[in-house]
């Protein structure tokens, strides 16, 4: 049955009160039109719920906007959506990533995640080619989506929209990753469905890295926002914790914009509930409104959070990870990177989900504090215990 305001109703009691679904429901196929934006091809989900977010097919289909009832849950920064052909991967000694980096959600890796490093690349069995030079979170944000669907299915009285894509990264000599994406949402719904799957296409041994940088924007992210997780130890905090302290702002309330604000990221080692789910949520009290990121732990069992609050940035990260915050030659020295042989692939699962009123953030929390219960101290002190990843086989 969909739910669709205040009533309870049957796929035939739908389709009595419209011409077409698209009246207040669907998926749209469009493509940008002007300034940096120009020819990015998007497709613009609507739930019926007040629900509307749009996926980005030349961004790796990621998710660009979203909002609820008019209010702005994900992040745009200043750069807009460049289109990919104004992309520098390799410029500004590899961090011109930050040129292209707006939205609610933006995938890093497939063979890469965190700072720009150079790495060993004799896996690849090419002389010329001995080490690789890898740029800030990796290259695949910046690639455009093959779009192989979209649309509205309906399961008996339900009603799913979707869309799927594979984005492929993959050089002559090297890498060859295949990320196949299915997004899913249902009509009368208030949440977000990903499901990829990255498969190494090639036929060399080779690195995987992966992880998902959720940002949340004003009016959900505002002064006495909270950020609401299962935490059992604060492992990192970049730089040094006593910044932290001068800057006066910790991890569990979001302050007002700031003039002088140097970003803050911290790793978490989080707790998952018996399903394997780990929780996290930014809560706005005064709105009413939440957003809650649900990941898997066997997954991605390393969270970092990134405060940037500046005045004219001002966003927050949820970041689900494979690997620590330490990097890719941190993680090839501890025996814990992925490497995918020809035919191996490894699955990602994440549900966005919103929440609607005191009630749905109250029963959020709820769930939340019965897994972990955060530290109360704004200002924990990393234990710098990096856990050992064990890889699934």
């Amino acid at each position: 049955m969909v739910e669709l305001y205040g009533q309870t109703l049957t796929r035939r009691q739908v389709a009595e009160r419209s011409g077409l679904l698209s009246q207040f429901a669907g998926v749209r196929l469009m493509e940008l039109g002007d300034g940096v934006e120009r020819g990015i091809r998007m497709l613009e989900f609507r739930t019926g719920s007040g629900l509307r977010f749009t996926a980005l097919i030349d961004h790796a289909l990621d998710i660009a906007d979203c909002e609820y009832n008019g209010k702005a849950i994900g992040w745009h920064s200043p750069t807009g959506f460049r289109h990919p052909s104004l992309h520098d991967q390799e410029g500004e000694n590899g961090i011109a990533w930050a040129r292209s980096f707006s939205g609610l959600m933006v995938t890093c890796g497939l063979d890469h995640i965190l700072g720009p490093q150079d790495v060993p690349g004799d896996n690849y069995g090419y002389p010329g080619r001995q080490t690789v030079r890898h740029t800030l979170h990796g290259r695949v944000g910046m690639i455009p989506a093959r779009l192989t669907g979209y649309g509205e299915t309906w399961k008996g009285d339900q009603c799913v929209l979707w869309a799927e894509g594979v984005i492929q990264q993959s050089a002559m000599f090297g890498e060859d990753l295949h990320l196949i994406r299915r997004i899913e949402a249902d009509v009368g719904g208030h949440e977000i469905r990903i499901s990829d799957r990255v498969v190494n296409h090639g036929f060399r041994r080779t690195p995987h890295m992966f992880f998902y940088h959720v940002n949340v924007g004003y009016p959900l992210l505002d002064e006495g926002a909270r950020y609401v997780a299962p935490i059992r130890d604060v492992v990192w905090a970049a730089h040094d914790g006593e910044r932290y302290r001068a800057q006066k702002i910790g991890y569990r309330t979001v302050p007002a914009p700031q003039s002088e604000f140097i970003e803050q990221v911290w790793q978490h080692e989080m707790v998952a509930n018996a399903k394997d789910e780990v929780p996290i949520a930014v809560m706005n009290d005064r709105l009413g409104l939440g957003f809650e990121v649900t990941t898997r732990k066997s997954q991605l069992p390393c969270t970092y959070q990134w405060q940037d609050f500046q005045a004219g940035h001002y966003a927050m990260g949820i970041e689900p990870s494979t690997h620590h915050v330490t990097g890719n030659l941190a993680a090839r020295e501890r025996g814990e990177m992925i490497w995918l042989e020809h035919g191996e692939y490894r699955s990602y699962d994440a549900v966005f989900r919103v929440l609607d009123g005191a009630s749905a953030i109250a029963a959020s929390e709820a769930r939340i504090s019965a897994i972990a219960r955060q530290p109360a101290d704004d200002f924990p002190k990393p234990s710098g215990h990096f856990t050992a990843l064990r890889q699934p086989s």
